[in-house]
């Protein structure tokens, strides 16, 4: 039997799902400063957690979705979770209480978490091979968009109808699209035979072997310290831009110039990685990272940082979490090809963990500078190298050509 959805039509519905955390994120920025004045918040940080409640939610639900979609399938899961963050963004538009409109957010992000974990399943189970790598690289491409425009669409949504909680009824308009789209065109890719029972014996297996691992765990802590900046950096984004910049009206074009430096980089990595290894091309921009922080941390102590000079400090330093991402990951999943599904789920949540923790823990010390960003990128980029560099054993810079004998060589360091 044919299958009934078109490559193009399930590339676009493929990106519209792993899409919808970006939007779920980066849609809130220019209303922050509203919420926080509606809720009357104590501290002018409490209005981070609106962020950092839905990370903590992606970070937790991303350990559940791949047994739960191994074992029931991926429709019906997708199904669920995109009703439970429908509610859910229902409930944070009319939410009359902040902690109230914490929690939703934080089971919003729950639920949303599961789009990009099933999403790649889909892709998995469609493909294989070179045809698996040219169909996600073409969804990147359009996922890559979405940064880009969502603090636009929200500046929009504000600018239309004067209110905040308009911005989380878009929220649950999307999912409903989302939600018919997945219900009326996606068939069922996970076939009958291939459903496997949820083990906890084998997940736990699992597990170990990730944390024990070397090579692979150090790959994953490092890219959740690099990660971390990031969130940080989204989490403080309307206060830096608004409060001390007093540049609100551009504000949404400086997002977007950020978000498209790291788009650029993802789209040259997919170009260059496979010429120059994925670990070359990765502690290179790590090493260009902390240098660029470190002139960012020495500008900020100065008292040398106005609008341009942090845009143009921090739009590299976003290009180079652009170029470490995609291949830390990659390289820590490399030893684990019997178990990915569940070590993927693992790494997702260890690093989300992470750098929602670090973003959090670095957004919270903002106090009217940007001193406190400048420092969280140089001492998560340090971290980071020093824990590539315990992860490799201190062989940095080497290309690993990786078959059969060289995982089976890596996964035993």
């Amino acid at each position: 039997m044919p299958f009934p959805i078109g490559r193009k039509e399930l590339i676009i519905l493929m990106a519209s799902l792993m899409s919808l955390n970006a939007l779920a994120i980066d849609i809130m920025l220019p209303a922050l400063g509203l919420i926080s004045d509606d809720f009357r918040l104590p501290e002018t940080n409490d209005r981070q957690w609106i962020i950092t409640s839905y990370i903590y939610g992606m970070a937790m639900g991303s350990i559940l979705y791949g047994s739960l979609a191994d074992r029931y399938g991926r429709k019906p899961v997708l199904l669920v979770t995109a009703a439970i963050y429908i509610i859910f963004g229902v409930l944070c538009a009319f939410a009359w209480d902040y902690d109230l409109l914490l929690i939703a957010r934080f089971i919003q992000g729950l639920a949303a978490s599961a789009m990009g974990v099933l999403a790649n399943s889909i892709i998995r189970d469609r493909y294989e091979g070179d045809a698996m790598a040219r169909t996600m690289s073409t969804i990147m491409m359009v996922f890559m968009i979405v940064p880009i425009i969502a603090p636009m669409l929200g500046q929009f949504v504000l600018f239309a109808t004067g209110d905040w909680h308009a911005i989380f009824l878009v929220l649950s308009l999307s999912g409903i699209a989302l939600f018919l789209w997945v219900m009326i065109r996606l068939p069922e890719t996970l076939h009958p035979d291939d459903k496997t029972p949820i083990n906890p014996a084998s997940i736990g297996a699992a597990w170990y072997q990730v944390l024990f691992h070397r090579n692979a765990f150090g790959h994953v802590m490092a890219s959740g310290l690099m990660m971390g900046p990031l969130f940080a950096y989204i989490a403080t984004a309307q206060q830096i831009f608004f409060d001390i910049f007093d540049a609100a009206d551009i504000f949404v074009y400086i997002f977007a110039l950020n978000a498209g430096a790291m788009s650029v980089a993802s789209f040259a990595n997919s170009r260059i990685v496979t010429r120059f290894g994925a670990r070359r091309v990765s502690q290179s921009a790590l090493v260009f990272f902390i240098v660029v922080s470190c002139v960012h941390f020495g500008m900020a102590m100065a008292g040398w940082i106005n609008i341009w000079t942090f845009t143009a400090l921090l739009v590299p330093s976003m290009a180079m979490v652009g170029f470490t991402g995609a291949n830390f990951s990659s390289i820590a999943m490399q030893p684990f090809g019997k178990v990915a599904g569940v070590a993927s789920s693992f790494q997702n949540f260890a690093r989300t963990g992470l750098s929602s923790a670090i973003g959090a823990a670095i957004g919270l010390q903002f106090d009217g500078t940007v001193l406190p960003l400048a420092l969280g990128f140089l001492i998560c980029g340090i971290g980071s190298l020093l824990m590539i560099f315990w992860a490799e054993n201190g062989r940095l810079f080497r290309r690993v050509h990786i078959g059969a004998t060289q995982i089976d060589l890596v996964a035993n360091q």
